[in-house]
């Protein structure tokens, strides 16, 4: 790899790490309830929200009226993106007088933005009014991103907590993270986006004619060309923000009218990992001694950087075939033999696989290259980030907390080791805790083995008749790369992430009724144990620390934790890895 390429990488890192403790820093401060700066402005609008929805902020809430609030309130949002779709054709803001969304496709990108997914099976600039961008999707970035971060501060309030029965209030802290944190860095990220040259307008689509003409597919002369309009800056700044992914056009981050500067690619990609980078801190903070969320940013950091350079140096590689021919070879020769199918020449190699590695790594999902065009090797790269659980920063909020299920894992492990009772940050982890931390490691798991054997095995999911005129094809690459293909899109939707290989045809009842299934399964089922892990915690009384309790602030935990979370992806997926990603590698060398 180029030293251009190598320094983006190295200036990507430095940045990120750097605005850490700041942005860590104010948000503790946020949902402590204490002054930021920005409440002068915002506190009366807080209190009116409050006042409008009969919240009380001093009432807190058990963990399971908790987990109630959060399904309730984010499957009333589901629904309301559901109906957008539905009816868009009668509704306002619709200037290309787009149609309804089938019942299928809408039921998937319901349950997609609702769960901080943001899969999609469509082409959003000729399937979405603006007004369902907007009010639908845009709406359920910020608070499904918010939802998200309220329960990792509902868990953090259980670890820190002395013999209580409360872990907040669900309203409150979905308030506070949407109007102090999301809202702000969004308002800010727009503009900035919108300097560079991202669109932001309620303009119809623009016809202009082509400088050089060309024919369509079947040879008949094309002289025009329809440029796509809309509010898309505040969609991709939120998007961004909230590691939620969803484009405002087909090709996401690669359409130079969402990305279309260095810097705008630059900005974007630090907004990726930005909050979920920051919320180490914050937990640190939160709990009362900040070496426990450096350990937590050293062992996603660690895991995170090893998988960056895996798909870059895979991807300037190239393939072997291509090499042979001379394709694909730059007047340079350190370029030579890179992989440059499926990525934007405006970027390059390295930030397309930065971008790669960090979309994966956080539950993000936007792309600024196809996946599915890197090297074998390349894509296992993103591929393994989604399985080992979202948890290398992974999704805002989710993320965090669920790379604390993995440590309370982790002390329980070393507990068994000296035989003493596991302890975390001075809770005793017992037979309920393990129970509950055992859904949230294998229901995803369980979701995306079982949803990829059942479409490999069945007619349904290969391409099958649903009616005597009505046929589909899913899978159009057969062998390694057409599993890898399918396993790519459930290991997505069952992690939360959203991005795609690419060249799956998963726009059908099929698949948008099981990755729907997937997504909603995948985000909730995960978020009931994690409260109810933070109710029993909360309960419990803290207990002094003892010759026999594991420091979970030191190198050595960081070791064990970043040790755990690999097994457990690696014992979980190698197999499926080695009959798609590591069968296709050694084909292509010829082996």
């Amino acid at each position: 790899m180029t030293t251009i390429g190598w320094l983006q990488i190295a200036l990507y890192l430095v940045v990120l790490l750097a605005l850490v403790r700041p942005l860590g820093w104010y948000m503790a401060r946020v949902y402590e309830g204490q002054n930021v700066g920005l409440n002068t402005l915002l506190a009366p609008l807080e209190r009116l929200l409050y006042r409008l929805c009969g919240t009380r902020v001093e009432e807190g809430q058990s963990w399971k009226q908790y987990a109630v609030a959060v399904i309730l309130f984010n499957a009333l949002g589901m629904l309301v993106v559901y109906g957008l779709q539905r009816l868009q054709s009668a509704l306002p803001l619709n200037p290309a007088s787009l149609g309804a969304v089938t019942p299928d496709s809408a039921f998937n990108t319901a349950a997609s933005f609702a769960s901080n997914t943001n899969w999609q099976g469509y082409s959003g600039e000729v399937t979405m009014s603006y007004l369902a961008q907007m009010l639908g999707l845009n709406v359920q970035n910020f608070l499904s991103a918010a939802s998200g971060m309220a329960v990792l501060v509902a868990l953090i309030r259980g670890l820190r907590a002395r013999t209580e029965a409360s872990i907040g209030n669900f309203w409150v802290d979905l308030t506070r993270s949407t109007l102090y944190i999301l809202l702000p860095l969004a308002l800010i990220l727009a503009l900035a986006l919108v300097s560079q040259g991202v669109v932001q307008s309620f303009d119809p689509y623009v016809e202009v004619p082509l400088l050089q003409g060309t024919t369509d597919g079947d040879g008949n002369p094309v002289t025009t060309q329809t440029l796509p309009m809309g509010p898309a800056a505040s969609q991709i700044a939120i998007k961004q923000l909230g590691t939620n992914g969803g484009g405002f056009f087909n090709t996401n981050s690669a359409h130079p009218f969402e990305n279309p500067t260095p810097l705008a690619n630059f900005l974007e990609l630090l907004a990726i990992l930005l909050i979920p980078a920051a919320l180490c801190f914050t937990f640190g903070t939160m709990v009362g001694d900040r070496r426990q969320g450096w350990a937590l940013l050293a062992a996603m950091t660690l895991l995170f950087v090893p998988f960056v350079l895996l798909a870059a140096i895979q991807e300037q590689a190239g393939t072997p075939q291509l090499a042979a021919l001379g394709v694909d070879l730059t007047a340079s020769d350190q370029q030579a033999g890179g992989n440059m199918e499926g990525k934007e020449a405006r970027f390059g190699i390295a930030s397309s696989a930065l971008w790669a590695a960090a979309t994966t790594a956080a539950s993000n999902g936007s792309v600024n290259s196809m996946h599915g065009s890197y090297t074998p090797l390349g894509g296992l790269a993103p591929l393994f980030l989604m399985q080992l659980g979202e948890v290398v920063f992974g999704g805002v909020g989710s993320g965090l907390y669920g790379l604390l299920i993995f440590a309370i894992i982790a002390v329980f492990i070393a507990g068994l080791m000296v035989g003493r009772t596991p302890e975390y940050l001075g809770k005793k982890i017992e037979t309920f805790e393990m129970k509950m931390a055992s859904l949230v490691i294998l229901i995803p798991c369980v979701v995306v083995l079982f949803f990829t054997a059942l479409a490999v095995a069945t007619p349904w999911g290969k391409g099958a008749l649903y009616e005597p005129a009505i046929s589909y094809t899913s899978i159009y690459n057969p062998g390694a790369h057409g599993f890898s293909e399918v396993l790519y899109a459930f290991s997505s939707q069952g992690n939360n992430n959203g991005s795609a290989f690419a060249g799956l045809g998963a726009n059908n009842p099929f698949y948008n009724t099981t990755g729907g299934l997937a997504m909603l399964i995948a985000r909730y089922w995960l978020m009931v144990p994690v409260l109810a892990i933070a109710g029993s915690l909360a309960a419990r009384r803290t207990v002094p620390a003892g010759p026999g309790t594991l420091p979970t602030h030191t190198p050595l935990f960081v070791v064990l934790l970043i040790g755990v979370v690999i097994i457990v992806g690696a014992l979980t997926f190698i197999p499926a890895l080695a009959l798609g990603p590591i069968v296709e590698q050694l084909l292509m060398l010829g082996l």
